[in-house]
């Protein structure tokens, strides 16, 4: 597939407006920086998650939110339900000094071929907070294309309507001015027509806007991390790197 090589009218400018849009959607009071705690809840809870979560809201002060959130148990399968409580003036918001990011660069405006699959595969994904458990996230398609010589075939999940693709690189956890955060970084993936998940067609992949996952601005995100088939051979120098923080903040200890 062929790569753009050649900036797009006003692309800087769009990319800089998307970098100050992500950080106000971290550091808003629902953002990455303000989960301060998730909380599963025990069987004997009362049967429905609203009457936990008005229960456990109602004991918050001033500035948190508590949102509810279900999941599959890893290992039972049942339906999970759980809080989380988010924290408008948290530590990590407070410490949060910026994400640092490569230049933007065109030649990472990437073409690919989206293909449909019948049915709704699934694929295991390693999540970073499993132990190295697995769950199983619907894959619509493979998403193909070639890259300096390596035919790749990616999987990017539905997440919520949109596909998010989970890719790892040689510049993850490295420790210099080009490494990025460990666990891989995430990128939405765009149509270049009306297209759905049902019908093939041309996708970008603009890891201009890869950026550092939940889990990067709180330890409370279980991110999934990418399978096999999403990891580079070589370094994607595109795109968000890591958060940072101010001296002496540790985001492990909060």
């Amino acid at each position: 597939m062929p790569i753009h090589t050649a900036p797009q009218p006003n692309a800087i400018a769009e990319h800089d407006a998307w970098r100050d849009d992500r950080r106000a959607a971290v550091t808003s009071p629902l953002g990455n920086l303000a989960l301060v705690e998730t909380r599963w809840l025990a069987e004997e809870t009362p049967a429905t998650v609203d009457e936990a979560a008005a229960a456990f809201a109602a004991e918050q002060p001033s500035g948190v939110t508590v949102t509810t959130l279900r999941r599959t148990h890893l290992d039972t399968g049942q339906d999970e339900v759980g809080v989380r409580r988010w924290d408008a003036n948290a530590p990590a918001i407070r410490a949060f000094e910026g994400i640092d990011v490569f230049p933007y660069d065109p030649a990472w405006v990437q073409t690919a071929r989206f293909t449909p699959v019948d049915g709704s595969r699934t694929v295991p994904f390693e999540h970073i907070r499993d132990n190295g458990g697995s769950r199983e996230l619907v894959v619509p398609g493979d998403i193909v294309f070639t890259r300096d010589g390596v035919e790749y075939t990616m999987s990017a999940f539905d997440d919520g309507g949109t596909l998010l693709l989970v890719f790892g690189d040689a510049t993850n956890g490295r420790d210099d001015e080009s490494g990025t955060y460990g666990a891989g970084r995430f990128l939405f993936v765009q149509r270049t027509d009306d297209g759905g998940f049902g019908t093939a067609g041309e996708v970008v992949l603009d890891f201009n806007r890869a950026f550092v996952p939940p889990c990067g601005f709180s330890v409370q995100y279980n991110c999934p991390m990418p399978p096999p088939q999403n990891r580079f051979a070589g370094a994607v120098l595109a795109g968000e790197r890591i958060v940072r923080f101010r001296e002496g903040f540790d985001l492990y200890a909060v």
